[in-house]
């Protein structure tokens, strides 16, 4: 398999979803900009959200994925299946559960989280209703998740990478066409979350049909509770949970910070995190969906010069292509927030208070997106205690900072300490790697982090001087204009920083790699 043009197709299609997520992002502020209510809407989401990360998309892939590899590499397409069927049916029984237990508490846990909610009885009351609503997502979304873990040990990554578009178009469509008529508008954004999960489990199906991996839901979970494999799943999954916990953890202490600050503060840091999450999933989520399987069949068959050379690999393409999105999140902030928010009901004001953590969230951009990249090189080798550790560790480090930078400089501080808190994530990892020799460096790493400073130092001069040629808030009057305007911005950035290394003697084919 070229790892490459995976990666290329994979990014291809997570770019269609990041795209469509920022006409959802864009719709959004334009009909309800920065308020209480969209406060109350993003804390309501996030409640899901976090549970769905937790038990879906986060500890249970870490766990399953390379399980599954081992059960496919040594026991054939039966046993698969039939660990798939255990797995699902304990998975789905699990988060109905749990769903049934969130829609009960939904006010405890909307207090608990958004306790500067309750300064506003309406606000505090449509946050419970949309948290009711949203509840069911969780298992839809963890279907979901089991399914692209399938799909992906069957090297089948496309699905799995397009299915978010369906969340943004149903998001697109209830904004459009929904929210108009509504009492209260932002309830549409809710129904859209209940619809998005359901669109995505549809189109998981035909392509389990099509590999003969459609996994069956059986009526008795104790049975499947009881099967070897899925006991193998949950014990690997424990530490998983406190692993992926922890950064949740950290991600509801922050919205539970940010709502005892001004009104807009968790909205703000809600935009700044959309426009951070485009590179790092085009870059670190793809390049993490398609290491995992090949660092897992790496390891079970004790190939270590292949498996640390697939990291290095890795590696390099994040510096690569992180680094530069990380300057342009930093230096480029204002325009971006501005040509994609600055309609509306969104204000220069909120254009203001997202491009400060905007600024912030690209102090860390490396670090967010390198975990995407090392934590795997330990589930791989199904050592999920290390990062556990590491990631109690950096909650800990993260929320000191937070009583430091919060008060100096408020919503954008909770993005600065979950910035340096992944970039102490990622060099923990990074030197337990090293550490216990299970990756060693290639050469010509100095060389070519050398070329990489001289391209960006080049593409921080044309960033600066090219955007300061226009006046943003006062191009939205020219939607179009300004649109032109940062495209111009970006191609000179993206010409800039790629010509100079293509001048220095970098190539495409220096990256190319075959997987088998």
């Amino acid at each position: 398999m070229n790892l490459l043009k995976t990666l290329g197709a994979i990014s291809g299609m997570t770019m269609i979803s990041r795209v469509t997520g920022l006409m959802r992002e864009i719709l959004f502020a334009n009909a309800f900009g920065a308020s209480a209510y969209t406060d109350a809407f993003n804390v309501a989401f996030r409640i899901p959200n976090l549970l769905r990360r937790l038990f879906a998309e986060g500890a249970f892939s870490q766990a399953f994925v390379p399980i599954l590899a081992e059960y496919k590499n040594q026991k054939g397409d039966d046993a698969s299946k039939n660990l798939a069927d255990h797995v699902t049916t304990a998975l789905v029984w699990a988060t109905l559960i749990i769903c049934l237990i969130g829609i009960i508490t939904a006010p405890f846990l909307i207090y608990t989280i958004g306790t500067g909610l309750t300064k506003n009885a309406a606000t505090f009351d449509a946050a419970i209703f949309m948290t009711r609503l949203m509840f069911p997502y969780i298992i839809c979304m963890s279907f979901v998740a089991l399914s692209g873990g399938i799909l992906n040990t069957w090297r089948q990554f496309k699905i799995a990478a397009f299915t978010p578009v369906l969340l943004n178009i149903a998001f697109i469509i209830a904004s459009l066409f929904l929210a108009p008529y509504l009492k209260q508008p932002i309830y549409a954004m809710a129904f859209a979350v209940f619809v998005g999960g359901v669109l995505q489990v549809a189109i998981q199906i035909p392509a389990l049909i099509r590999i003969g991996m459609l996994p069956r839901i059986r009526l008795n979970p104790i049975r499947s509770l009881r099967d070897p494999g899925v006991q193998k799943v949950l014990k690997k999954m424990g530490p998983a949970v406190f692993a992926v916990s922890a950064a949740q953890v950290s991600l509801m202490l922050n919205t539970h910070i940010a709502s005892k600050l001004e009104h807009g503060s968790i909205s703000w840091l809600s935009y700044a995190d959309r426009l951070m999450e485009f590179p790092t999933a085009l870059l670190g989520v793809a390049l993490g969906t398609i290491l995992l399987p090949s660092l897992s069949s790496a390891s079970m068959e004790g190939n270590e010069a292949e498996y640390s050379s697939l990291l290095d690999w890795g590696l390099r393409l994040t510096f690569l292509l992180a680094l530069p999105a990380a300057l342009a999140l930093a230096l480029l902030a204002e325009p971006l927030a501005a040509t994609l928010f600055h309609h509306g009901k969104f204000t220069a004001l909120d254009i203001a208070m997202t491009q400060k953590p905007l600024i912030a969230y690209g102090v860390g951009l490396i670090g967010i997106i390198l975990i995407k990249i090392l934590a795997p090189a330990f589930y791989a080798k199904q050592d999920i205690r290390t990062p556990v550790r590491i990631a109690i560790a950096v909650l800990v480090a993260t929320q000191c900072m937070n009583q430091i930078f919060v008060p100096w400089l408020g919503v954008a501080g909770l993005a600065l300490s979950i910035s340096l808190g992944a970039c102490l994530n990622a060099g923990l990892l990074f030197w337990g790697l090293r550490r216990r020799a299970i990756y060693t460096p290639q050469n010509g790493w100095g060389m070519f982090c050398f070329k990489l400073l001289c391209a960006l130092i080049l593409m921080a001069g044309v960033a600066i001087l090219s955007a300061r040629q226009f006046q943003w808030l006062y191009l939205q009057r020219y939607p179009f204009q300004r649109c032109a305007a940062l495209f111009f911005v970006l191609s000179a950035c993206v010409i800039t920083y790629f010509g100079a290394l293509f001048a220095m003697g970098l190539r495409v084919k220096d990256f190319k790699r075959v997987s088998l």
